[in-house]
This record gives structure tokens, C-alpha cells and sequence, in this order.
């Protein structure tokens, strides 16, 4: 067997990670009395309110091309996507949150309970 010079000829070394002991939810806790305040969370608290919900794309197959704006409801929103339901033709769309760039409710904005 050739060795390259940048692998070492070491004969099977493995390093075991550290055993680590999630939550039943399988997140791990953040600090003790405070609020997990990621988009996801925001837009699931805003479920069914209307609004107008923006999203850029790095890459767009024509030019000019790369933002589209939804006006509609949240139906779902996980840690990664957000499922938007179009209010005028009743289309669905699931985006993926990297694109999520931000939110204008016509409401007021359901938020957590703040603390002093």
C-alpha cells in the first residue's frame, strides 16, 4: 500500500466522541426560563395570521429573478422550512427557512411573554 504524505502511516486509530444524553424532545435545554425565540418558533405562534412573507435566492434562472414574495397564511414552519398557503389562488409552498429573509403581518405580531 502507498502512503501519501499527508496520511501518516498510523494503523486504525479511532476516536470515540463522548457519549451525549439528549432530551426526550431531542433539542438540547437552553437556559432555564427562557424562551427558545428561533423564526420558527415566531411563525408557528402566527399560524393561519395573514401576512406578507419575502424570500431571496442566491441563484435564479432568469435574471432579476431571484426573490419571490407570498401573500398568505403560515400552515406549518419546522426548524429548516416554512409551508405558506397562497391567500389569493390557494396555492401551497414549502420553502426552505435558508431563503426566509422576513415577515410583515397585518396583525399584531404573536410573540413570547417577555420577563422583566
Amino acid at each position: 500500500m502507498v502512503q501519501y504524505y499527508w496520511n501518516p502511516p498510523y494503523q486504525n486509530q479511532h476516536v470515540t466522541p463522548p457519549q451525549v444524553t439528549l432530551p426526550a424532545g431531542g433539542r438540547p435545554p437552553g437556559p432555564p426560563g427562557r424562551e427558545q425565540s428561533y423564526i420558527e418558533n415566531i411563525l408557528r405562534l402566527n399560524r393561519g395570521e395573514p401576512g406578507t412573507f419575502h424570500f431571496s435566492f442566491e441563484h435564479a434562472l432568469d435574471s432579476g429573478k431571484n426573490t419571490k414574495t407570498v401573500r398568505g397564511t403560515v400552515e406549518a414552519a419546522g426548524r429548516d422550512h416554512v409551508i405558506l398557503s397562497d391567500s389569493t389562488t390557494g396555492h401551497r409552498f414549502l420553502f426552505p427557512m435558508i431563503y426566509f429573509d422576513y415577515a410583515e403581518f397585518d396583525n399584531e405580531v404573536k410573540y413570547f411573554p417577555q420577563q422583566p
